[in-house]
Parts: structure tokens; C-alpha cells; sequence
């Protein structure tokens, strides 16, 4: 998870000015967590507290209302709504709140089922619901050492996303774009052709787009998979959050494990 907390915050910055380079400040000027860390928190504290995924949601986002780069339209319209129901979105914010399901449940059937329900209180679209899944499940199957060419041909069979190509064709044209769909497949991009934690996260600046959001998902990837967080970017990273939250997060470090 807490990679996925770490790539929100390098990314916070380029969201809106994109930087299509691998090379830049891990930390730049201005950095912050933003509503991905906030939602990823909540997932966490959900699934330690056996909880409602909606109340949950709704919470945290009331109690972080002034959040860098704020809550996409619709979602902001529902966390101040009282309704409690979905409004079938297949925006990329159930993809990118999802990691700690992916940490904290063992089997494929139930990180499945657990991803769906994260994302169906409010991304209850088929799309939504599909890059949930596909997030948890390549997560998953990091921490259980599959390969990336493993990993690859289970989320091209089970999602259908094209992974083929390659950063540098998808670099010149990839725009910002705020759905699954054309997100989430990008991500996993980033993550397939790293080398580190930390190249994961500056393959997924390097694209642009949706900088925050695209490089929380690749992160969590590549925090599976590359057996934790470095420690002096972890020590970094935490460093942004409030109590509240690091309380959170070292609770859910120490009962899943990874750095």
C-alpha cells in the first residue's frame, strides 16, 4: 500500500504539468498527498476494521474535503450527498484506492471478490470494477513472485487490456485521461518495463496523463513485486502524512507486511 501512497505524492506535481521524462526530483517543490492517498487510506482502514466500504470512503473524504487537486466532479457530488448509492463511474479512482486489497487477502477469488466491492459503492460500471480487479490481481500475483511475463498473460486473459506496447510508443500520444480503461493498462506498463521500485515510478511520470492517479497504481505494483519500498523513500513518503493517517498505515504495515 504504501507504494501506491508514494507514487500519489511524487506525482502530485505533474497532474497537471505533465513531465514525459524519467529524469526529475523523486520529492519536487510542492509535493503532496492528494485524494488518492486519502482513498487508498481508507481501503486500508476498512479491511483492517471489517467495515463499510462506502461509509468508509464517504469519511475520509468529508474529514479531507481540502485535499490537493481536489474530488472528481461526480465523487465530490456524492460525498456530500446523504445517498449511499452508486453512480456506475469508470473513472480510474476505484483503480487507484484498491492496493491494500491486493496485500491483505491471499487467494485470487477473494482479492477478486474484494475489489469489486471496493469499487462498486461508487464505480460500480463494469469498467470500474474491471481496473479494481485487475490492480489487486497484478498485486496479488507480485507478492506471490510471479514473473511479469506471468503476470502479464493473466491480466491480458482475465481483463483483455493490451499490453503490448511499449512506453516509448505510448508516451507521444497518451493524454490525460481519467477512466480505467486508459489508465490502469498503462500503469501495469510502467510497472512491466522497470527495473526498480523506484524506475517504476519515473516510467509512470514519464507518460504524463494522469500523473498522481497512474503512478499510485503502478506503484503498489512495484511495491509487490520488488519486495517493499526503499526505506529512505518510505521514510520520505511518510513523512507527508498526517498522524491519523500514518497511524493507518504502519497499523497495516505491520499486520501485511512490506515496507
Amino acid at each position: 500500500m504504501l507504494g501506491s501512497i508514494v507514487g500519489d505524492i511524487v506525482g502530485s506535481i505533474y497532474e497537471f504539468n505533465n513531465h514525459r521524462s524519467k529524469e526529475f526530483p523523486l520529492f519536487g517543490d510542492g509535493c503532496e498527498f492528494t485524494d488518492d492517498t486519502v482513498l487508498t487510506v481508507a481501503i486500508a482502514d476498512c479491511i483492517m476494521g471489517e467495515g463499510d466500504y462506502a461509509q468508509y470512503i464517504k469519511q475520509y473524504a468529508r474529514e479531507n474535503s481540502t485535499v490537493k487537486g481536489g474530488y472528481g466532479g461526480r465523487f465530490a457530488g456524492w460525498i456530500e450527498s446523504e445517498s449511499m448509492e452508486p453512480y456506475n463511474s469508470w473513472g480510474n479512482g476505484s483503480a487507484m484506492r484498491v492496493s491494500a486489497v491486493g496485500f491483505a487477502f491471499n487467494t485470487l477469488p477473494l482479492v477478486l471478490a474484494e475489489a469489486k466491492k471496493s469499487a462498486e459503492v461508487t464505480h460500480n460500471h463494469p469498467e470500474g470494477i474491471k481496473g479494481a480487479q485487475a490492480t489487486a490481481v497484478a498485486i496479488l500475483l507480485a507478492r506471490k513472485k510471479k514473473s511479469k511475463e506471468q503476470i502479464k498473460e493473466q491480466i491480458v486473459n482475465s481483463f483483455g487490456y493490451d499490453l503490448n506496447r511499449t512506453l516509448d510508443e505510448i508516451r507521444p500520444i497518451y493524454k490525460f485521461n481519467e477512466s480505467c480503461q486508459e489508465t490502469v493498462p498503462e500503469a501495469i506498463i510502467a510497472f512491466l518495463e522497470s527495473t526498480s521500485f523506484e524506475d517504476a515510478i519515473r516510467n509512470a511520470i514519464s507518460l504524463g496523463g494522469d500523473s498522481d492517479t497512474l503512478t499510485c497504481i503502478t506503484g503498489g505494483i512495484a511495491e509487490a513485486f520488488y519486495g517493499g519500498v526503499p526505506k529512505n523513500i518510505a521514510k520520505k513518503a511518510l513523512d507527508y502524512l498526517p498522524p491519523t493517517m500514518l497511524e493507518v498505515v504502519e497499523e497495516f504495515r505491520e499486520k501485511y507486511g512490506l515496507c
